[in-house]
């Protein structure tokens, strides 16, 4: 196991999969924009060795294949996690709390090496303090051209409850905005932010260090959404990850204890009775920018380093990124405590388009009706998952992680106005489509096989529903015109994805009522109406574009145009305007400048990237 990201890193190198940046390039977009082109690739990781500006090196993109994140956990296969946790566990003694309460013991044995502390430590062989902070001397990227400076991207935020004495470990970004400050980017459903609130209520600062680099699994670790079971935190995860104790040593100037073999940490404070900071934008996760907004300000007292520190970093932005290859390791990790408590999921996957919280595909045995449901809401209860906009259901032997031929199984299943369910709830801070910030709708499909009980008009003879069959692939040329369709394409497995240039009210939805009353619906199941930027031929950006732009109860309809086409979902994914009473500022799409693409793009090919 990799203890540390020195050490990591050279077994990278050892394996072919990481590329020495020896020319001088610029924090400021270049390296955002040749690592968006590599990670996009399935390239490796790289090491920017003249980062201009500073005297630090940069790695980036060293999660940025599923064969990596393995690495980083000391696996060769990201799906010995579930095997390995399905080793400790017991999956067989039911479903719901009997499953959970059985195991909960065993769930403890995840704590069973705790953290060891150390006196000295490599961290610690440079130390800032005072007027020696300066945050400039530290090779932060500015990743994309309307983000609203440089950002920490791959912190690991370390701070402890002052009441109940809980430490959390966290990844949130953080913009430098001076030579000791930055945002703390605490979204109200994090752990991070019910601390500060802790802190508030008892009168006093909330002291907070952030680490940078150190042992791979604990990057990972502080990404994990890990349940509130005591004694279990993302110190323990990585104990039971590399099977040994986590190395802490006490902080300089903070009461903390932070990774002995990170490469760099950040100690400080957060004063909770301090005015909060206008932060961002960021070009986010989502790839969508998220816009400006108010967050708590970190206060640097000091920095300590490596001698030889290596700054790490990554990016978000239109996936496939980095990050879906973190998710996916959390995805495979708690399938187990997932089937504890829904013992008849057999898999389920979270697609890059889907950007983890937007589609999550379910894989279940099948035993009685509306089977489909109980999952589909039992995992709405689950932790984070609480955030998911749309789940696909289906008892079909098809890989979850198969993102068109998923969808095209669930669609040959489910008759819309039928197999479908809306609900309410919690919805991602950073989604930019809910009705109201953080509160939103969710859709449920059920593209199960469907006992007699669920089967409504079509057992009474509508054999139409139950037999359909999708269309061929049609190009724009194939298909009707109107006047404000720009492009459209049907793929074949039950979409019509059309795009529009937002200019009036109800416009994606006239345009999308239009096409479901069209004969060319045949052979459709769902109708997209998207934005002007998308392509309709590319499936992963169509429905990367539908899941962002949608709440799914305003903006999915159903329509049965009574031409023998079927019933369809009707879906508007276009920018809300005010026009149509949507109040809060929509998003630019997150792309490169061309002239740093094109830099970029030659250095890459020199490289041989």
């Amino acid at each position: 196991m990799h203890g540390d990201l020195q050490r990591f890193l050279s077994f990278l190198e050892e394996k072919g999969e990481l590329v020495r940046v020896k020319e001088p390039v610029s924090p400021v977009l270049e390296i955002t924009a040749l690592a968006d082109r590599v990670v996009k690739a399935g390239g490796p990781a790289l090491l920017f060795e003249n980062v201009e500006g500073s005297e630090l090196p940069l790695a980036i993109g060293l999660y940025g294949t599923r064969r990596r994140m393995a690495w980083a956990l000391g696996l060769e296969d990201l799906d010995e996690l579930g095997t390995r946790l399905r080793e400790l566990l017991d999956v067989k003694v039911g479903g719901g709390l009997v499953g959970l309460a059985s195991n909960l013991p065993k769930l403890r044995e995840l704590a069973s090496l705790p953290p060891k502390r150390v006196r000295r430590a490599p961290v610690q062989e440079i130390v800032w303090q005072g007027d020696d902070v300066d945050l400039g001397k530290l090779p932060v990227l500015t990743c994309w051209p309307q983000d609203g400076g440089p950002f920490i991207t791959l912190p690991l935020v370390i701070s402890k409850d002052p009441a109940s004495g809980e430490v959390n470990i966290g990844m949130y970004r953080m913009q430098v905005m001076g030579r000791n400050v930055t945002g703390m980017h605490w979204q109200r459903h994090k752990t991070g932010a019910r601390h500060l609130e802790s802190a508030k209520r008892m009168g006093r600062r909330l002291e907070v260090a952030v680490a940078l680099g150190g042992d791979p699994a604990l990057t990972y670790a502080a990404t994990a959404p890990i349940p509130p079971i005591p004694g279990i935190n993302e110190y323990s995860l990585t104990g039971y990850l590399r099977g040994r104790g986590v190395e802490l040593v006490k902080g300089v100037t903070v009461d903390l204890e932070v990774p002995a073999n990170a490469e760099i940490v950040l100690e400080g404070y957060v004063d909770p009775d301090e005015d909060w900071v206008v932060e961002g934008p960021f070009g986010d996760h989502t790839g969508f920018y998220t816009l400006q907004d108010l967050y708590p300000a970190f206060h640097v007292t000091a920095i300590t380093m490596r001698r030889d520190a290596v700054y790490p970093a990554t990016i978000v932005g239109r996936p496939p990124m980095e990050d879906a290859y973190l998710i996916e390791a959390s995805e495979r990790l708690f399938l187990v405590p997932a089937q504890l408590i829904l013992p008849e999921i057999v898999d389920y996957h979270m697609p890059p388009a889907g950007i983890a919280h937007n589609l999550v595909n379910v894989v279940i045995h099948k035993g009685y009706p509306g089977q489909a449901y109980k999952v589909g809401n039992g995992l709405l209860g689950l932790g984070q998952m609480m955030f998911a906009k749309v789940i696909l259901v289906t008892d079909a032997d098809v890989p979850a992680n198969d993102h068109a031929g998923f969808w095209r199984t669930v669609l040959a299943n489910a008759v819309p106005g039928r197999d479908h369910q809306i609900a309410k709830g919690p919805i991602d801070v950073l989604d930019h489509a809910s009705r109201a910030w953080s509160y939103g709708s969710k859709l449920i499909v059920d593209g199960t096989v469907k006992h007699a009980e669920e089967l409504g008009a079509a057992a009474a003879g509508d054999g139409d529903a139950e037999a359909w069959e999708p269309g061929p692939e049609r190009d724009r040329t194939q298909l009707p015109a109107h006047a404000e369709v720009l492009d459209q394409h049907q793929p074949g497995n039950g979409f019509w994805f059309l795009t529009t240039r937002k200019e009036r009210a109800d416009q994606g939805r006239h345009i999308g009522e239009w096409a479901a009353h069209h004969v060319a619906a045949r052979g459709v199941r769902l109708i997209a109406v998207l934005d002007h930027e998308t392509d309709p031929r590319d499936f992963e950006d169509a429905t990367w574009t539908l899941l962002n732009n949608i709440d799914p109860e305003r903006d999915v309809q159903v329509i049965d145009a009574g031409h023998g086409a079927g019933p369809v979902w009707v879906v508007d994914a276009t920018p809300k305007i005010a026009a149509e009473g949507f109040t809060r500022a929509w998003p630019d799409k997150i792309s490169m400048t061309p002239e740093v693409t094109e830099r970029m793009d030659e250095l890459a090919e020199r490289l041989g990237l």
